[in-house]
């Protein structure tokens, strides 16, 4: 049964149905393959070489790197024609969670090079690009690498100061400037190149390691990470052949920002597979460790801890999976056999930008949260390096960094939902004046009777009647100017991040409960009832935040009459913690 085709940011305005979105439990036995392909690979090759990989063996890594691209791991994206397998978002986001569980630095440098090193090329490359250079990178034969950040421009990228100039033959265009923390970069054989032509037009580049004038600069000493190369790209008149200009000059902004899209949500992907790591790690140390005569995790403090952890990943997989499937619903009905394929696939990842800014930020910082508790759980060995955990929290730090910072995606959410609305792509300023009225009003939403999850569906219901009139009040204090409030788009941002992830988890859960057993019903309904507690405090202290700063003169009235919408009852929030925590802990391994 095909789903439901929902635009970008709908989930401010209208409600969803479990059916119609997807859920990591919806794989079908080839998408479990790939998954089980690339966990044996993890498991099998690159666990038995992560010293090595991290004492920057480079060989290592491209050996491995090579035997991965064998394996189909590097071809996932690579359209059919060109060697590779084409396939959905949702299984890449899958891979890319099993090469990120338990395998160092590699799944980085794996996932670099499948996603922002290849895909601008399958993006936008020309067919004759693409013939000399895909199957080359789907095999392994080449490594990719994207080179956008500079020393002086990071988040701005179109401030960069690397520049082309044609040369009078008109054969070549000689690139000079420098990119800064380019992953891959010591060894990757394919840069992808930003560069302003006639220090105007910002244009992408494919520039061969080989070609003069291109030489990478010193490893970086890095925090964590240590076993992926991270260095400077330097181009000293560099001459790079005009066949290689990457879509159209003047417009590499265009390939910047939607490659940026895919990548924010993999790191979805990515920080599930690191956080069930760390949770991992940390049942089974708990289960291991005594103190006053017993296993500390029989005692309350950690086993909140646990129940945390093991709810935050449910919620984050739960929004990883939920965008990717939507994003996988809407290219599937692009006809590939048209002139405008790519053009319209685009179109059709751009259209969830927003979600996507939503996945790196909000499964990021649940993965900061569970690193963190993970340290916590091993106590002053989770400070130690031959303890697992310690590189794991090293690891959280770049997460929120790269792709974007989290401040700069935060604030492209709601911007993103603003734009839409401001264009009629989203109703969200008509809710919005129905929102205000309701909440002035107090017609909260009771829950209906005592059903699955009525309480939850209630509270989603409520929370989005206060998202939706706060998004109103902000439009209409600041109108244009909105843009300017950037304490005020951060709010904003999180009060739709905590919105999306508790629908996300709750629909999830309803989904397979039906079919689950009676074990996994009690944890998905213990699940639930964690998730919504957390989300519910943490929207109504955003929601306050954002009332706070907005200077009109009903907001501190709303702020007041909003109290009663972001109300959940958690009676039984205590068992439901234990319940989880006791499971984890007698399974050592990620529930769900």
């Amino acid at each position: 049964m095909s789903r439901r085709l929902f635009k970008g940011g709908e989930f401010l305005v209208a409600e969803t149905k479990c059916e119609d979105v997807f859920v990591t439990e919806d794989f079908d036995d080839e998408q479990r393959q790939m998954a089980e392909t690339a966990e044996q690979f993890i498991l099998n090759e690159v666990n038995p070489k992560l010293e090595q990989i991290e004492d920057k063996d480079y060989q290592v890594t491209l050996d491995l790197l090579k035997q991965a691209g064998e394996l189909g791991l590097m071809m996932m994206d690579v359209p059919e024609e060109y060697g590779g397998l084409e396939l959905d978002k949702s299984t890449c986001l899958r891979v890319a969670e099993a090469t990120n569980f338990r395998s160092g630095s590699f799944g980085l440098s794996l996932n670099c090079h499948t996603g922002i090193g290849s895909l601008p090329l399958i993006y936008y490359g020309t067919p004759e690009q693409k013939e000399r250079y895909l199957e080359k990178l789907a095999f392994g034969e080449m490594i990719g690498a994207y080179c956008l950040t500079e020393p002086g421009s990071g988040s701005d990228a179109l401030a960069a100061k690397t520049t082309a100039v044609l040369s009078e033959d008109g054969k070549h265009y000689i690139l000079n400037g420098t990119k800064q923390f380019i992953t891959n970069g010591g060894f990757a054989d394919l840069y992808t190149v930003f560069a302003k032509v006639d220090k105007e037009h910002f244009t992408g580049f494919l520039v061969e390691r080989n070609y003069e004038g291109c030489e990478p600069g010193p490893e970086e000493k890095k925090m964590g990470l240590n076993g992926s190369s991270t260095t400077p790209v330097i181009l000293t008149n560099c001459k790079v052949p005009v066949e290689n200009v990457l879509g159209e000059i003047g417009k590499g902004h265009k390939i910047a920002f939607n490659i940026l899209n895919i990548g924010r949500l993999k790191l979805a992907g990515t920080t599930s597979g690191q956080a069930k790591e760390a949770l991992e790690e940390s049942l089974q140390y708990t289960n291991e460790r005594k103190q006053f005569g017993q296993k500390i995790s029989n005692f309350g403090a950690i086993k909140e801890k646990l129940a945390d952890m093991t709810a935050a990943i449910y919620v984050s997989e739960s929004v990883g999976y939920r965008i990717a499937g939507m994003i996988d619903d809407r290219l599937e009905g692009i006809d590939k056999g048209g002139d405008d394929y790519y053009s319209d696939y685009l179109q059709g990842i751009e259209e969830y930008a927003g979600e996507c800014a939503m996945a790196k930020v909000f499964c990021t910082e649940v993965f900061r949260d569970v690193a963190d508790a993970a340290v916590q759980c091993f106590g002053g060995y989770g400070y130690i390096r031959e303890y697992p955990v310690e590189g794991l929290y090293r690891t959280e730090r770049i997460q929120r960094l790269y792709e974007g910072t989290n401040e700069i995606n935060r604030m492209i959410i709601p911007g993103t939902f603003v734009r839409k609305a401001g264009g009629s792509e989203l109703a969200l300023f008509e809710t919005a004046k129905q929102a205000v009225a309701d909440i002035a009003s107090n017609k909260t939403i009771k829950p209906a009777g005592d059903g699955l999850f009525a309480a939850e569906y209630a509270l989603i219901r409520n929370l989005r009647t206060v998202a939706t009139a706060i998004y109103g009040q902000a439009a209409q204090t600041y109108q244009k100017k909105l843009g300017n409030e950037q304490e005020i788009l951060l709010a904003l941002a999180d009060i739709s991040m905590q919105l999306f992830a508790l629908e996300s988890a709750v629909l999830r859960a309803e989904k397979v409960h039906a079919g689950a057993s009676e074990t996994k019903r009690a944890n998905l309904e213990a699940v639930v009832k964690t998730c919504a507690f957390d989300a519910s405090e943490k929207f109504a202290s955003a929601a306050r935040r954002a009332l706070s700063f907005i200077e009109s003169d009903n907001s501190a009235a709303l702020r007041m009459e909003i109290l009663p919408f972001c109300i959940y009852n958690s009676d039984g929030l205590l068992q439901a913690k234990r319940t989880l925590a006791n499971a984890a802990s007698e399974s050592e391994k990620y529930l769900f």
